[in-house]
């Protein structure tokens, strides 16, 4: 009877057999209990902190944006028509807010801040509490409520005074939960909140002012808040309104969250294939520890069901431990990275246990156990007894027909599980894709190399002759060492381009010349006067002041942006409001790329010029309609120029700049920036002149932003190491694969004459060869990899410094020789009579 049609032991048998041999050298399967670990705690832990975040944005959504339905519009508040719209839709509570600047009275330091009027019915969900944990009071026109930053910035409690415009309050509390603050967006320095009659008595707003008023309509099952805002749409097309739902509470903070979900998605793909790879090696080199015991089993009578069984025990055992522990692991991350990202997340997280994501995470580490696990399984089942024997020098390739199926079923299973429970279908194919393309390079690379070394001719160095031989002969382990050497590489290249990119993104937020200050909401008509004083208490100082209003874009070429089913990719421009300039002259950091700039004294029909990038994206050409929706009046312009704008300075850059004669009368203020050696006194002489300014010290939003780019890096930093975890550990596997091998042919070398430190250096020379023919592909696919994350999915500026890469690609080889040759140190002690009686 064939070991294949043998009966075979039950399972309870094989189960004992099993228990016994794996107790005894569970070490051998250290590298798959490693490597299933990884893979499957870092897809447990991304899905369970993005399902955490999504069911906090989802439950959340009300209170975030502070209604069902917000109606926002800038420089205005709604009309008798919109208000009654707005109270026949249900609840509506009313917000005014602006910047203003904060001053302690008699002589105090002066703060930008965000000064909000609020109604009586705000909020409409959720609760506004204070430090200590009582209510929102209800405020008096004369006092005011601050959040903490504004309270330490000012050293003020409740009872201190505080003066906006040119009136006093009285600090009524400090805020401790703004229920609608993460739907408010960007902030450019601390909170302050008066009633709507407070904001009023300030007297900041003034014909041009800029400030944005806020509609929140709760409608309590009375309309669905979609139907709602497309009626709002039909009713007022030419109003300039700015609808968003409670389930787009923060349009910004999704489209983060949409970014960093699909990075965390190739970070946990691509863990989870290069573990699997980590996976198939940590078991073929068990296995082939393995071959005297699997070969006298043979010779004792078990069958290839017998074999498969106990082995396909022990490896599921071991597997199955690796991903309850990895779910477990991934699950506790949630709080820790909760913690360390906090500052990057749009709400607070929930916290608990997330089924779907730790299933799916499970069913990952389970396929991906099946797919590589079986092959090597099927070899060690199928090889006759006298094959195992010899198996140090003869490897065995059968075994494979018996498992294609149900391996290919895996891999079917795995990308559909991928493709199917991603947010971007076709982001995870394109991750899949790619994935499995490096593989194949690198396996065409590995094959390739071996071919090339059998046909070089053969150096007079003998360590360089025994290191070339060592790549093709049979054996070898070319193949899967170039793909443990490429990947390890190619990742290393890949973190590196990813900081250095970042680092320069981050330093390039600063320009070598930023203004020291920008100033909004100079009246125009003392415009002259601001300038007096700025040069009284900054001599010389660089000084550019342009009008400001702003303006949303509605139509272009005859088409409403509203009836677009999806903006067009990278047209940022048209999600609400952007700055809007007139200008008789091409304004400064700005190239005419495309038209002509009108004449100075030019009267006509309404002309602009867009940002060169802009009118790429929407097809325009010159003499192309645009309509802008301005102080709630729509025109039409006709497109005259383009301009290559640099938005690297930190001047004022407008997408928008259009002829004077069509704003000029309408009502606005002026804004400046101020650049200049010395600028003592400056901010509060300007305070004292013109109350209604807000200045904004560029140092300290610099500061802001930069701090926000850095937590950003060290989160993707963070997360991309994990990929580099795996990398090293299908490395270790690698060699591990080929340990026997490798000890086989140390005990020859030693026995024949040779040293530890030539055996040690043959193996050296080996791993160097490879490093060096790897370098190329490894800084290519990882240049393409880090550019992907770079400029594709989250939009920024690919500014890598490729001497560091290129070190760090140096510094990663040693690395992976280090590693190699340390995992070689051990078969060195081995004692040739020993070693040959194992083999």
């Amino acid at each position: 009877m064939t070991p294949d049609h043998h009966s075979g032991a039950d399972w309870g048998t094989a189960w004992r057999l099993a228990r016994r041999d794996l107790g005894a050298s569970l070490r051998g399967l250290r590298l798959l209990f490693l490597c299933l670990f990884l893979g499957v705690a870092t897809l447990a832990a991304i899905g369970s902190l993005t399902a955490s975040i999504t069911g906090a944005l989802s439950d959340q959504g009300r209170e975030l944006l502070g209604g069902d339905v917000e109606v926002s519009m800038s420089q205005r508040r709604a009309d008798t028509a919109e208000r009654q719209a707005f109270a026949k839709a249900g609840t509506v509570s009313e917000t005014v807010r602006l910047r203003a600047m904060a001053r302690v009275p008699e002589g105090g330091e002066s703060v930008l801040t965000e000064l909000k009027g609020v109604d009586g019915r705000y909020p409409l969900y959720g609760h506004l509490t204070t430090v200590g944990g009582g209510a929102m009071p209800q405020l008096a026109p004369d006092e005011l409520l601050i959040d903490e930053g504004l309270a330490e910035r000012l050293a003020l409690k409740p009872g201190s005074k505080l003066r906006y415009g040119e009136s006093d309050y009285t600090v009524r509390g400090i805020i401790a939960d703004e229920p609608d603050r993460v739907g408010e967006g960007f902030t450019l320095g601390p909170v302050a909140i008066a009633s709507l009659q407070g904001l009023e008595r300030a007297n900041l707003i003034q014909p041009g002012s800029m400030y944005e008023t806020k509609y929140r309509l709760r409608t309590d099952g009375a309309a669905a808040p979609d139907a709602l805002v497309e009626r709002l749409e039909k009713r007022f097309p030419s109003a300039g309104l700015e609808l968003r739902t409670r389930d787009r509470a923060s349009p910004g903070a999704f489209r983060f969250f949409e970014r960093m979900g699909q990075f965390l998605e190739l970070i946990g793909l691509t863990a989870l294939i290069i573990a699997g790879i980590g996976v198939g090696n940590g078991v073929a080199s068990y296995l082939a520890a393995k071959r005297p015991c699997i070969a006298t089993l043979k010779v004792l009578g078990a069958g290839a069901r017998d074999i498969a069984r106990i082995y396909g025990l022990q490896v599921g055992t071991v597997a199955g431990a690796a991903i309850l522990l990895g779910l477990i692991v991934g699950a506790a991350l949630v709080p820790l990275l909760a913690t360390l990202i906090g500052d990057l997340l749009p709400v607070r997280p929930e916290l608990g246990l997330f089924v779907l994501p730790l299933a799916k995470a499970a069913a990952f580490g389970a396929l991906t156990a099946v797919v590589f696990t079986l092959p090597p399984l099927a070899r060690a089942r199928t090889q006759p007894a006298a094959s195992l024997f010899r198996g140090v020098v003869e490897r065995g390739q059968g075994g494979w027909k018996a498992v294609r199926w149900p391996v290919a079923l895996a891999v079917i299973a795995i990308a559909a599980l991928a493709v199917g429970t991603a947010r971007d279908p076709l982001f995870a194919a394109a991750v899949l894709g790619a994935s499995m393309a490096v593989l194949l390079i690198l396996l065409g690379l590995g094959w390739a190399i071996a071919q090339a070394s059998a046909r070089a001719p053969r150096p007079k160095n003998p360590l360089l002759r025994l290191a070339l031989t060592n790549l093709h002969r049979p054996g070898s382990q070319t193949p899967a060492l170039v793909v443990a050497l490429g990947l390890a590489l190619t990742l290393f290249v890949t973190l590196a381009a990813i900081q250095t990119s970042l680092d320069n993104e981050i330093a390039a937020v600063v320009p070598e010349r930023a203004p020291d200050y920008f100033v909004l909401d100079v009246p125009v008509d003392q415009a002259a006067r601001f300038e007096n004083i700025v040069d009284r208490y900054a001599p010389n100082a660089d000084l550019n002041i342009v009008p400001t209003l702003r303006g949303t874009i509605v139509a272009y070429k005859n088409v409403r942006v509203a009836d677009l089913e999806e903006l067009p990719e990278g047209a940022w421009f048209l999600r609400g409001e952007r700055g809007v300039t007139y200008s008789d002259v091409l304004p400064e950091g700005s190239e005419l790329t495309g038209g002509r700039w009108w004449a100075r004294d030019y009267e006509g029909p309404p002309l602009v010029s867009l940002d060169e990038e802009a009118a790429k994206l929407l097809g325009l050409t010159i003499g192309d309609p645009v309509t802008v929706s301005i102080l709630g009046r729509e025109i039409t312009f006709k497109l005259a120029s383009t301009r290559k704008v640099n938005w690297d300075t930190m001047g004022f850059n407008y997408v928008m700049v259009v002829t004077p004669d069509t704003l000029k009368s309408a009502p606005h203020n002026v804004a400046a920036t101020i650049a200049a050696d010395r600028t003592a006194g400056l901010q509060r002489a300007l305070v004292d002149a013109f109350p209604s300014v807000s200045i904004i010290p560029v140092g300290e939003v610099v500061g802001q932003i930069t701090a926000l780019m850095r937590q950003m890096a060290n989160a993707i930093l963070a997360a991309a190491s994990v990929a580099i975890l795996a990398g090293i550990a299908v490395l270790i596997g690698a060699i591990a694969a080929s340990r026997q091998a490798r000890a086989y042919d140390s005990v020859i070398l030693k026995t024949l004459g040779a040293t530890r430190a030539q055996v040690l250096a043959a193996q050296g020379l080996e791993y160097a060869m490879l490093a060096f023919a790897l370098a190329a592909v490894a800084l290519l696919l990882g240049g393409i990899g880090a550019w992907t994350v770079i400029v594709q999915l989250f939009e920024f500026s690919w500014r890598p410094d490729w001497g560091t890469v290129l070190g760090v690609l140096g510094g990663g080889a040693l690395l992976t020789l280090g590693i190699g040759l340390a995992g070689s140190i051990p078969l060195m002690s081995v004692r040739p009579a020993r070693a040959l009686r194992q083999l």
